[in-house]
């Protein structure tokens, strides 16, 4: 139902892609590959951001997207944004793929928890979980933006 297309915030160079899929259940499946041969061995924190621009840097995406107005923290904790993807491991390559599915994502229109237009930010550090409202991740060195597939 959506794609987002990452790239490096330096040199625009694809760095990987984001799939967004309706489950029948009506939860919002995200499929994100991520491919930064420099990053192996390593892991980095992903966000989704407030808006869909990725100019400047990635700054332009803002501050981490939190329709539910909640502290920042680790991905199904107590308390986290609807946007704490989290830090994600990238093997000897530089590659990961990761899975996450959950009904605290809509595509639909109007609707506060709707992802279409939000900025995806791949961080060039970890995310430490605690740092409000960021998690001290670190620059933002990847952006895509999520988009609906018509």
């Amino acid at each position: 139902v959506a794609t987002a297309s990452l790239n490096a915030t330096s040199n625009g160079a694809a760095i990987g892609k984001a799939q967004f899929f309706e489950m029948s259940d009506g939860k919002i499946k995200m499929d994100l590959e991520i491919n930064m041969p420099e990053k192996a061995d390593s892991s980095v924190a992903v966000h989704f951001h407030e808006h869909g621009d990725c100019g400047n840097m990635g700054e332009n995406t803002h501050g981490h997207w939190n329709p539910t107005n909640e502290q920042h923290g680790k991905w199904d904790s107590e308390s986290f944004h609807s946007g704490d993807i989290g830090n994600i491991s990238l093997d000897s390559k530089g590659q990961a793929k990761i899975s996450v599915t959950t009904n605290r994502w809509s595509v639909a229109e109007n609707e506060a928890n709707n992802i279409i237009g939000r900025g995806i930010i791949v961080h060039g550090g970890v995310d430490d979980y605690e740092t409000q409202p960021t998690g001290n991740s670190g620059p933002r060195i990847g952006c895509g933006v999520i988009t609906a597939i018509k």
